[in-house]
């Protein structure tokens, strides 16, 4: 047993100091008086102190100021710990400073670095700002993302601010998948994995040859090989196409990406453009309301008048698109068409686009193939909103959906061996898809 001296001293040592003491010395205290406790206890199993001095006395504890945990290991949390803000609507940079702790003046010095943190008032919802500080909340590096690829980072070296666009590493998979289409394309690729920028893609490759709203048949199927992007671990997006496979009613269609030069396009194993020189509908349409007929009859004026072009029915607003390469010949608005247009092509070709509700090009204006030159509307005679759209070959009416189309020029020469080449690879990876998707139907 302690000597009742000794406990009497040290409770009279933590009655004077409590008002400093906090539970975690008096936990220390409670472990050094048992130390001490077990001490004592030998000495009075026998043993006795070296001297004859009272060592009740003699007995100092000495306590820190304050207990705390090592503030290394903190500060090396605190220090690579980043915080990620994403911006939101109406947000601005001022407002992302005060909720981190962060005066505006510091943003202001941020601002005027250089030309690249001048940028940075011009900040959209969605993209990410990252935060770096010490332990006592002052900024030690902030880092905004450009794009996939890049980022500017901006230090705070005692006070010193810097900033530097560094770049990020890219690395990319290459992926392979197949589906088969039982109600329509885009649930077929959803279940084999693709996103919808994914299935447009797809669906552009072959456009020119399939019309995915008409054309598509339970049992048709799709194989291919794409990319897809990661940075830093992170799944960043898919990428390009390489090579793909679609089956349309039986017949066989293969495209694989191939870049030489100025030359970056789709082409088939044979080296042809799977691009033509007119795009089949010039629109996402919803379905065909009225086809190409000659004996038509009108359904405002109620008699016979030739149809001489088809009829896309699609939602207001939807974009229309410039079937092909050409110059605008009239951009206008009567009683009959509407707002519309008629662009001149090559060849001797014309196409006209009806009923739209808003033009977006002027008469001798050049458009490219896929450029938007207004939106579906139902200005004039119509009664919805549809796009009137009409193929002329050498002033003769021709129907859109039959018309055979010119083709952009094929591969040739040493381009075509460096492409074969390059194909080879590919088209036996396609193969092998195709195998494994009917090996694995058979079971």
């Amino acid at each position: 047993m302690m000597p009742l001296r000794f406990v009497q001293k040290i409770r009279h040592r933590i009655d004077d100091d409590h008002h400093w003491l906090s539970r975690q010395k008096l936990a220390v205290f409670g472990a050094t008086l048992i130390v001490i406790g077990i001490s004592m206890g030998a000495f009075e199993s026998g043993q006795t102190p070296p001297d004859n001095t009272n060592y009740t006395e003699i007995v100092e504890l000495t306590l820190p100021d304050r207990l705390a945990p090592s503030r290394g290991a903190v500060d090396d949390r605190a220090v690579d710990q980043w915080d990620s803000v994403v911006v939101r609507s109406g947000q601005t940079l001022d407002t992302i400073f005060q909720q981190q702790g962060l005066s505006i003046s510091l943003l202001h010095r941020i601002l005027a670095v250089n030309k690249d943190t001048q940028g940075l008032t011009k900040i959209r919802p969605g993209e990410t700002f990252e935060f770096r500080k010490d332990p006592n909340g002052d900024l030690l590096q902030m880092r905004y993302l450009l794009d996939e690829a890049r980022y500017l980072l901006v230090r705070n070296e005692n006070g010193v601010l810097s900033a530097e666009i560094q770049h990020r590493q890219i690395i990319v998979e290459i992926n392979e998948t197949e589906g088969v289409i039982n109600s329509s394309l885009f649930l077929a690729a959803r279940k084999a994995g693709l996103s919808d920028a994914m299935i447009m893609k797809l669906a552009n490759i072959f456009g020119w040859d399939i019309d995915f709203v008409l054309d598509i048949r339970q049992g048709d199927r799709f194989m291919l090989v794409y990319e897809r992007l990661f940075s830093e671990g992170e799944f960043l997006r898919d990428g390009n196409i390489l090579a793909a496979t679609f089956i349309n009613q039986g017949e066989r269609f293969q495209a694989i990406y191939f870049e030489d030069g100025e030359v970056s396009a789709y082409f088939a194993p044979d080296g042809r453009n799977m691009r033509k020189a007119f795009l089949r509908a010039p629109l996402n349409f919803s379905y065909i309301s009225s086809s190409f007929n000659p004996r038509r009859m009108h359904p405002v004026l109620k008699r016979i008048l030739p149809h001489n072009g088809i009829d896309y029915h699609a939602p207001r607003g939807t974009p229309v698109y410039a079937a092909g390469d050409g110059t605008v010949i009239r951009s206008d608005y009567s009683r009959a068409n509407g707002h519309h247009v008629f662009i001149k092509h090559a060849n001797s070709i014309q196409t006209k686009y009806l009923h739209l509700t808003r033009r977006l090009v002027k008469m001798g204006q050049r458009v490219s193939q896929g450029q938007t030159i207004g939106y579906v509307g139902s200005t004039g005679l119509a009664t919805g909103p549809h796009l009137h759209y009409e193929f002329v070959v050498n002033g003769v009416h021709r129907n859109p959906r039959t018309v055979s189309l010119p083709k952009v020029e094929s591969l040739k020469g040493a381009t075509l061996k460096t492409f074969q080449t390059h194909a080879a690879p590919m088209l036996t990876q396609l193969s092998r898809l195709e195998s494994t998707s009917l090996y694995a139907k058979r079971e």
